[in-house]
Protein backbone atom coordinates (compact mmCIF):
# COMPACT_ATOMS: atom_id res chain seq x y z
CA UNK A 1 0.00 0.00 0.00
CA UNK A 2 2.03 2.75 -1.11
CA UNK A 3 5.35 1.85 1.15
CA UNK A 4 8.93 3.50 1.15
CA UNK A 5 9.63 0.54 -1.11
CA UNK A 6 7.32 1.67 -4.32
CA UNK A 7 9.26 4.97 -4.20
CA UNK A 8 12.44 3.51 -4.29
CA UNK A 9 11.62 1.27 -7.43
CA UNK A 10 10.10 4.59 -9.15
CA UNK A 11 13.54 6.33 -8.12
CA UNK A 12 15.20 3.46 -10.04
CA UNK A 13 13.37 3.64 -12.78
CA UNK A 14 13.87 7.32 -13.45
CA UNK A 15 17.55 7.15 -13.27
CA UNK A 16 18.95 7.76 -16.57
CA UNK A 17 22.28 6.04 -17.94
CA UNK A 18 25.04 8.82 -18.77
CA UNK A 19 26.19 9.00 -22.53
CA UNK A 20 28.33 6.26 -23.53
CA UNK A 21 31.52 7.79 -25.15
CA UNK A 22 32.83 6.27 -28.69
CA UNK A 23 35.67 4.39 -27.31
CA UNK A 24 32.99 2.98 -25.04
CA UNK A 25 30.17 2.64 -27.96
CA UNK A 26 33.13 0.70 -30.24
CA UNK A 27 34.13 -1.40 -27.35
CA UNK A 28 30.41 -2.09 -27.13
CA UNK A 29 30.71 -3.41 -30.76
CA UNK A 30 33.60 -5.43 -30.13
CA UNK A 31 32.42 -7.60 -27.59
CA UNK A 32 29.85 -9.13 -29.58
CA UNK A 33 32.40 -10.02 -32.51
CA UNK A 34 35.80 -8.52 -34.50
CA UNK A 35 34.82 -5.38 -36.50
CA UNK A 36 37.19 -4.22 -39.32
CA UNK A 37 38.41 -0.77 -38.21
CA UNK A 38 36.28 0.62 -41.33
CA UNK A 39 33.53 -1.29 -40.17
CA UNK A 40 33.89 -0.44 -36.65
CA UNK A 41 34.54 3.93 -37.93
CA UNK A 42 31.30 3.22 -39.82
CA UNK A 43 28.47 2.16 -37.22
CA UNK A 44 29.72 4.73 -34.93
CA UNK A 45 29.25 7.78 -37.12
CA UNK A 46 25.85 5.81 -38.18
CA UNK A 47 25.06 5.89 -34.33
CA UNK A 48 25.39 9.94 -34.70
CA UNK A 49 29.16 9.82 -33.61
CA UNK A 50 31.29 12.33 -35.29
CA UNK A 51 33.26 10.81 -38.02
CA UNK A 52 37.04 12.27 -36.39
CA UNK A 53 35.81 10.70 -32.86
CA UNK A 54 34.95 7.61 -33.99
CA UNK A 55 38.05 7.68 -35.96
CA UNK A 56 40.40 8.36 -32.73
CA UNK A 57 38.36 6.14 -30.69
CA UNK A 58 38.74 3.24 -33.18
CA UNK A 59 42.51 4.10 -33.45
CA UNK A 60 42.90 3.84 -29.59
CA UNK A 61 41.35 0.45 -29.54
CA UNK A 62 43.49 -0.33 -32.11
CA UNK A 63 46.60 0.52 -30.14
CA UNK A 64 45.27 -1.29 -27.26
CA UNK A 65 45.09 -4.64 -29.18
CA UNK A 66 41.06 -4.44 -28.79
CA UNK A 67 40.23 -4.03 -32.56
CA UNK A 68 42.69 -5.91 -35.16
CA UNK A 69 42.25 -6.02 -38.69
CA UNK A 70 44.06 -8.91 -39.33
CA UNK A 71 42.60 -10.79 -36.15
CA UNK A 72 38.66 -9.67 -37.75
CA UNK A 73 40.31 -11.12 -41.20
CA UNK A 74 41.16 -14.33 -39.99
CA UNK A 75 37.82 -14.78 -37.97
CA UNK A 76 35.53 -14.00 -41.18
CA UNK A 77 37.53 -16.48 -43.30
CA UNK A 78 37.23 -19.05 -40.81
CA UNK A 79 33.88 -18.35 -40.44
CA UNK A 80 33.10 -17.75 -43.89
CA UNK A 81 34.25 -21.10 -45.01
CA UNK A 82 32.53 -22.88 -42.36
CA UNK A 83 29.40 -21.75 -43.44
CA UNK A 84 30.41 -22.62 -47.24
CA UNK A 85 31.68 -20.05 -48.73
CA UNK A 86 34.65 -20.27 -50.99
CA UNK A 87 37.78 -17.93 -51.16
CA UNK A 88 36.77 -15.42 -53.95
CA UNK A 89 33.54 -14.51 -52.45
CA UNK A 90 35.56 -14.83 -49.19
CA UNK A 91 38.39 -12.35 -51.12
CA UNK A 92 35.79 -9.95 -52.10
CA UNK A 93 33.90 -9.50 -48.91
CA UNK A 94 37.12 -8.89 -47.26
CA UNK A 95 37.94 -6.52 -49.58
CA UNK A 96 34.95 -4.39 -48.59
CA UNK A 97 35.75 -4.12 -45.17
CA UNK A 98 38.92 -1.58 -46.24
CA UNK A 99 41.69 -3.98 -46.15
CA UNK A 100 44.58 -4.06 -48.60
CA UNK A 101 45.50 -7.15 -50.77
CA UNK A 102 48.54 -7.83 -48.47
CA UNK A 103 45.77 -8.62 -45.68
CA UNK A 104 43.38 -10.44 -47.37
CA UNK A 105 46.02 -12.94 -49.01
CA UNK A 106 47.51 -13.05 -45.27
CA UNK A 107 43.46 -13.91 -43.98
CA UNK A 108 43.29 -16.41 -46.80
CA UNK A 109 46.84 -17.49 -46.21
CA UNK A 110 45.79 -18.32 -42.59
CA UNK A 111 42.96 -20.72 -43.33
CA UNK A 112 43.97 -24.18 -42.50
CA UNK A 113 41.54 -26.21 -44.35
CA UNK A 114 41.48 -27.22 -48.07
CA UNK A 115 39.07 -25.02 -50.38
CA UNK A 116 38.74 -28.13 -52.61
CA UNK A 117 37.30 -30.60 -49.41
CA UNK A 118 35.51 -27.38 -48.61
CA UNK A 119 33.21 -27.00 -52.02
CA UNK A 120 33.23 -31.20 -51.74
CA UNK A 121 31.55 -31.00 -48.45
CA UNK A 122 29.29 -28.75 -49.89
CA UNK A 123 28.11 -30.42 -52.42
CA UNK A 124 27.62 -33.39 -50.29
CA UNK A 125 25.40 -31.54 -48.05
CA UNK A 126 23.06 -29.91 -50.94
CA UNK A 127 22.92 -32.16 -53.29
CA UNK A 128 24.30 -35.84 -51.80
CA UNK A 129 25.67 -38.12 -53.17
CA UNK A 130 23.71 -38.79 -56.17
CA UNK A 131 25.57 -35.73 -57.87
CA UNK A 132 28.08 -37.83 -59.11
CA UNK A 133 26.33 -39.65 -60.78
CA UNK A 134 24.07 -37.48 -62.65
CA UNK A 135 25.16 -34.82 -65.48
CA UNK A 136 22.24 -31.96 -64.55
CA UNK A 137 23.20 -32.49 -61.19
CA UNK A 138 27.01 -31.98 -61.50
CA UNK A 139 25.99 -28.67 -63.38
CA UNK A 140 23.59 -27.94 -60.85
CA UNK A 141 26.18 -28.11 -58.00
CA UNK A 142 28.80 -26.40 -60.22
CA UNK A 143 26.49 -23.39 -60.72
CA UNK A 144 25.73 -23.26 -56.81
CA UNK A 145 29.84 -23.10 -56.06
CA UNK A 146 30.17 -20.58 -58.52
CA UNK A 147 27.42 -18.30 -56.73
CA UNK A 148 29.31 -19.56 -53.45
CA UNK A 149 32.53 -17.76 -54.54
CA UNK A 150 35.00 -21.01 -55.32
CA UNK A 151 37.10 -21.75 -58.45
CA UNK A 152 36.83 -23.68 -61.15
CA UNK A 153 39.81 -26.09 -59.43
CA UNK A 154 37.81 -26.40 -56.67
CA UNK A 155 34.38 -27.22 -58.94
CA UNK A 156 35.96 -29.63 -60.88
CA UNK A 157 37.45 -31.23 -57.72
CA UNK A 158 34.12 -31.09 -55.98
CA UNK A 159 31.25 -32.31 -58.88
CA UNK A 160 33.78 -34.78 -60.40
CA UNK A 161 34.56 -36.92 -57.16
CA UNK A 162 33.82 -40.29 -57.01
CA UNK A 163 33.28 -41.28 -53.20
CA UNK A 164 34.00 -44.79 -54.00
CA UNK A 165 37.43 -43.92 -54.98
CA UNK A 166 38.36 -42.26 -51.83
CA UNK A 167 37.84 -45.47 -49.55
Amino acid sequence: MGGSGDIAKTERKRRIRPELTPTQRALGLLTRREHSRKELARKLTARGVDSAEAETAVARLASEGWQDDTRFAESLVRSRAGNGYGPIRVRAELGTHGLDRDAIARALDSFNGDWALQARDVVRRRFGDGVYDDRALQRKAAEFLIRRGFTADHIRAATRFDPTDAA
